[in-house]
This record gives C-alpha cells, sequence and structure tokens, in this order.
C-alpha cells in the first residue's frame, strides 16, 4: 500500500526556519554591519535573553520597570559555557565561601544559556547563580555594544591589560561593594545582606544593570585610555567616576519602556529627581538608606570641587554638566521642533550617545582634565555637525561655561567662527594611510616631524595606541575613516622638600605626549597635547605656538607637583598593592598607590576602581582604610 501522505505543520515549518537560520548564522553574523539593529533580530544575529532593566529593587517598586523587553545580544560563534564570549569570561568564584559556582551552559539549539538542569535562564527562573551570571554577561555585552557602535567609538576596544577577555565574577565574595580590577583583569561584583532581622534580603550587585555599566565604564576607559591609571590628578579619577556614571545614564535611557516611564512620570521636565539622573536605587536603598547612590542632578560648580581630593564627589560637577545638556536638549525638542515628549525623549538620547562617546578619542594620553572633556565634547559636535543649524554647539559652551568648565574668554574664543578642517601643518608630508597602517610607520611621521609637533629631540616617545575608526553621525551618516593616534614620553621630575613626605628626594616621572585624530584625507580632527619641559627643537614655523607650549610645559610641571603634595599631605597614597590571584577586596586600598619601577617612582590609581562613595575612604585608620 502507498505511504500515506503527511502535510507538513505550523511546526515543521518553524523547524525548518530555525535550522536555515542556524545554518546562515555565520554569513549573516559577518555581514551585520549592514543590517538594521531589528533585522538582525528576526535573523537570530541577535538574542533576546531576560534581565533587569535596573535591579530587582525597582523591579518590585515599579512593574513598569520589570524585565528589559527589548534586551537583545549580538550572536557570535564562540558563545560556550561560563557565559563565555569572545570578549567576556564568567569564572563565579565565591571567595566568602571559596566555592566556584557551576557555570551557564550554552544550548546551541535553544540560542540559550540554560542552568544544571537545562532549563532555560529566564525570568520564570530568577533564583540560582546561574541566572546572575547571566543576567551580568548579557548586560556587559549589551553595554559593549553600545560603545563599539558607530555612533559610539565607532571601533573595537582594548582592555587595560594584556589579554582580550574580561573576567566577569558575579558572586566574589560578601561586601557592599563592584569594581574594577585591572591587576586581575576583572569585574567584581559583591552581595550583602539587608533589611530588619527575621525580614533580611540578600542584595547582589551583579543584578543592577547600573552598577554593572558604571564598572564597566572604569573598564572601557583603562581599555582606550591606560595612562590614566598613572595619574596623581584627583580630576583624572574623578573623570573615570564621571564616565562610569554616565555610562549607567546614556545605557538606560536607551531603552524604550524606560523612556516611556519617564516621560509618564516627568512630562518630559527633568529639573526634579528621576530614574534618569539616579544611580544603583537598589544599593544605595541598602547601604544607606538613601533613594540612590548618586545622581546626575547636581548644582555643583568647578570651583567647589577643584581642591577636593574625593574622586565620586569631584565627579559629580562632570556629570551634572552633562546631565544639564540632557535636559536642556529635551526642552528644546519639546519647545522649538514641537516633539512629544517621548520624541524629545529618543531624540535626546540618539544625539547625546554621540556627544558623549566619540569625544572619547580625542582626549588627551595621559591627565585627563574636565576641560579637556568638554573642548572634545564642542570639537566632536563641530566635526559631525559643522553648520550646527539647532545651536548645539553654544548650547553646550553655555553650560559649560555656567559649570565652571570653560572659562569667559575660551567660551568667547569657541563661539568665534573659524575654519572647521585643516590640514596638519607639518615639513614632511606622510601619507594617512601608511601612518595608520603600524606603529612603526606612525612613530616616523612623529619623529621626521618633532618640530612641528612641539616633540622635544631629547624625548623617548612612543606610540601607545594607533586605531581606525568608522563613526556615524546621529542620521546614521557613515563620517570619513578616523586614524587615532596616541603618544607619549616620559620627563623626570625630582621630588624636592618636606611637602613630599616620604617620598622626598625621590624621582618619579611625568607623562607628556599628545593624541593626533586625522581623517583619512589628512585633515586634522583634532589635536590634543600634555606638554612637557625639555627643551623644543628651534626654528618651527609657529615660533608664537612653540613659545606657548613651553609656557604650558612649565605651568603643567608645577601642576602635577602641587597635586601630588595634595595627594600626600591628604593621606591618599600607599605601598603598591595588588589585586590578588581573585582580585578580591583587600582590608586597606589606597586611592593611589606608589611603586618603584626600574628605579624610578611611579604613582597609579588603586587597582580597584569601584561603585563605593567616597565614605568609603574614610573608615579606618587612614582615610583610604576600608572594611572588607
Amino acid at each position: 500500500m502507498p505511504a500515506k501522505l503527511r502535510i507538513p505543520t505550523a511546526a515543521d515549518a518553524g523547524k525548518k526556519a530555525r535550522a536555515t537560520i542556524k545554518r546562515a548564522r555565520p554569513e549573516l553574523y559577518a555581514a551585520r554591519q549592514f543590517l538594521d539593529r531589528d533585522i538582525q533580530a528576526d535573523l537570530g544575529v541577535r538574542i533576546p535573553f531576560d534581565v533587569y532593566f535596573q535591579d530587582p529593587f525597582v523591579t518590585k517598586s515599579n512593574k513598569a520597570y520589570n524585565f528589559d523587553v527589548e534586551f537583545t545580544v549580538p550572536w557570535e560563534p564562540g558563545l560556550a559555557d561560563g557565559p563565555t564570549s569572545a570578549r567576556f569570561a564568567i569564572v563565579d568564584y565565591d571567595g566568602a565561601t571559596e566555592v566556584l559556582n557551576a557555570p551557564a551552559r550554552w544550548n546551541d539549539e535553544l540560542a540559550k544559556f540554560v542552568d544544571t538542569k537545562g532549563k532555560v535562564l529566564d525570568r520564570h527562573n530568577l533564583g540560582s547563580a546561574q541566572f546572575r551570571q547571566m543576567n551580568v554577561w548579557a548586560t556587559l555585552q549589551n553595554a559593549l555594544d553600545f560603545f563599539e557602535a558607530g555612533f559610539g567609538l565607532g571601533r573595537r576596544i582594548d582592555w587595560g591589560f594584556e589579554g582580550n577577555r574580561l573576567i566577569v565574577v558575579p558572586h566574589a565574595g560578601y561586601g557592599q561593594n563592584a569594581f574594577y580590577d585591572r591587576d586581575s583583569k576583572s569585574l567584581q561584583f559583591y552581595y550583602f545582606d539587608a533589611g530588619k532581622e527575621g525580614a533580611r534580603k540578600r542584595i547582589h550587585t551583579c543584578l543592577s544593570a547600573d552598577i554593572i555599566n558604571h564598572e564597566f565604564g572604569h573598564a572601557v576607559l583603562d581599555g582606550i585610555r591606560p595612562l590614566y591609571h598613572e595619574s596623581v590628578f584627583a580630576e583624572t579619577a574623578a573623570f573615570h567616576e564621571f564616565l562610569g556614571d554616565m555610562s549607567a545614564i546614556l545605557i538606560a535611557f536607551r531603552n524604550t519602556v524606560f523612556r516611556s516611564q519617564v516621560a509618564k512620570a516627568t512630562g518630559g521636565d527633568l529639573d526634579s529627581d528621576n530614574p534618569l539622573s539616579s544611580l544603583a536605587e537598589e544599593f544605595g536603598r541598602n547601604i544607606g538608606d538613601q533613594d540612590y547612590l548618586r545622581s546626575a542632578l547636581n548644582t555643583l560648580k568647578y570651583k567647589d570641587v577643584k581642591d577636593d581630593q574625593r574622586q565620586h564627589y569631584v565627579s559629580q560637577v562632570l556629570t551634572g554638566a552633562m546631565f544639564d545638556i540632557i535636559r536642556r536638549l529635551t526642552a528644546y525638542y519639546m519647545k522649538v521642533r514641537g516633539e512629544s515628549v517621548k520624541q524629545a525623549l529618543w531624540s535626546t538620547i540618539r544625539r547625546m550617545q554621540c556627544m558623549a562617546v566619540q569625544p572619547l578619542d580625542l582626549l588627551p594620553p595621559a591627565d585627563v582634565m574636565f576641560e579637556d572633556y568638554a573642548l572634545a565634547v564642542l570639537r566632536a559636535e563641530q566635526i559631525v555637525n559643522p553648520t550646527d543649524p539647532d545651536g548645539y554647539r553654544n548650547l553646550m559652551i553655555d553650560v559649560f561655561l555656567v559649570r565652571g568648565l570653560l572659562s569667559e574668554a575660551k567660551a568667547a574664543e569657541l563661539k568665534t567662527p573659524v575654519t572647521v578642517f585643516d590640514r596638519l601643518n607639518v615639513s614632511v608630508f606622510h601619507d594617512p594611510h601608511r601612518i595608520a597602517a603600524s606603529r612603526a610607520n606612525a612613530y616616523r611621521f612623529l619623529d621626521d616631524n618633532r618640530r612641528d609637533l612641539f616633540i622635544p629631540f631629547a624625548a623617548d616617545v612612543v606610540v601607545t595606541d594607533l586605531a581606525m575608526a568608522q563613526k556615524l553621525t546621529v542620521s546614521g551618516r557613515r563620517l570619513p575613516q578616523q586614524i587615532l593616534l596616541q603618544y607619549i614620553w616620559r620627563e623626570d621630575v625630582l621630588l624636592e622638600g618636606e611637602r613630599f613626605g616620604q617620598f622626598a628626594g625621590e624621582t618619579t616621572s611625568m607623562l607628556c605626549g599628545g593624541t593626533l585624530a586625522l581623517d583619512i584625507d589628512g585633515n586634522c580632527l583634532g589635536w590634543m597635547r600634555k606638554p612637557g619641559t625639555l627643551p623644543l627643537i628651534k626654528g618651527s614655523r609657529k615660533r608664537q605656538a612653540e613659545e606657548e607650549e613651553v609656557k604650558l610645559g612649565k605651568a603643567r610641571r608645577e601642576a602635577f607637583l602641587n597635586a601630588l603634595a595634595a595627594r600626600i599631605a591628604a593621606g591618599r597614597i600607599g605601598d603598591g598593592v595588588a589585586g590578588g590571584a581573585a582580585g578580591l577586596l583587600q582590608k586597606s586600598i589606597a586611592p593611589l598607590t606608589a611603586e618603584w619601577v626600574d628605579g624610578n617612582l611611579r604613582f597609579a590609581l588603586s587597582p580597584h576602581i569601584g561603585i563605593g562613595g567616597d565614605e568609603d575612604e574614610e573608615m579606618g585608620e587612614r582615610p583610604w582604610q576600608i572594611s572588607s
């Protein structure tokens, strides 16, 4: 008898479609940069995951802020148990219990991570360590995508250590902290118990998107500007905290449901406390009975903080300034363009990603100051929007002026019309393609043009980074490729006088150099420098600029010595401490450490750069001694 004809079902069709997508996924992955984000999700190149939108406290207090229904992570060929991907490896070792938790397992058929029993890790399976592993990994993957996208840096980023995977420890131990640790190449997330006896609950920092994104901001900055780690300036340490806080704000702001709730709660008026301006609600409420850990809504000015040594406190000026821009942009889109509250908030975040992240590539390689970032923000906007019909640059200049981040004279200078793009004025031309080809080529370009680039002949100049970026405008238009060249040299500085305490008579290093940004046609997009005091080569065609460079170098050396003396006087420098094999929280961690390298004294930021506020640094016998 003939076989009975079987009619294909919808389930068969779905199974066949999934198999087709699975076979085609590597090719789609290779072409993902040409595909819209939604199309990537439809084709299986982006995978949906259930992650907490902000943290469990926010979820319980407002069901609208539940799980992120829009959340997707780019698929990649090497996804494996852990979770493990090309840039992250979850290693779940609990330092308090000395237990290595079983990893979340990757199920290739489901394209999901599952727990030890094979159950999918989602909102219906929250209680396991494996869910927390997946939550922190997926949140980090999303944050990496935010920074590397064309609206951000437009390039792959390196880490600030040797290696390509950042180790992530979701349950690092018991304590009220979370931090990035360069020495152990890791992000460490702690947990603690809070509440009254009999009703205590466990708080996991690895479940707070704000904290995860804040700590990842530290890792990103350490990767693209690793020498900030060596700065003695409290302002540079504060910039690290600013970028962590701004990362948390901007990444949260991209969520459509969240923007809808902010729109409903505020009507577009962001001048009062709201979830957008607040960071780490659950953490803040449970460690100090406060509504949040820090707020971007503040009125601090630069003069209020410039002599302060507490980097978390100092950082709030710059965070507040950028939040002022968010507020003013939203008001502009509503009042001038007539956009709805929801649309105005979307227009704002779309522009803010470009405004806040793209300028990072223009910053100097060492000792960044708040003014440096303000100037980089303004220059980056000028590059992508040279005619500026909406007056964005004047809006930002006014904000920076009010906050004291720019002087009146500098603000007036920046408002004066100038040529937007100039060729780099050097004696020996090098083709930009050849400069970008290797660090050796970039060095020859620098060496051949020392006189015009204000690089002393005696300076042992080193190319510390060379990258190419493909950035986008807010409208998605591709900008010409950018060549990003960082170079430094070290100048010996003798520490003379009692103000240097135990370090008096020692020799340390002051980092000098610059960041040069060119487009592929050779136009100079930015050139931000940190001059030194070594004699320059005479005979430059820029005699006045040469004399100014010498003055700036001398003033910078004096500022360097004063900053170091202030750190020493405040008791904020300790002996070098290691993060430990697992990067676990140590009993005493100085904000700045000292060590000897090849007979020379070097200072560095603490290996642990964390979410904890400045009050943590004031516990114990020294200002920086904290309790584990």
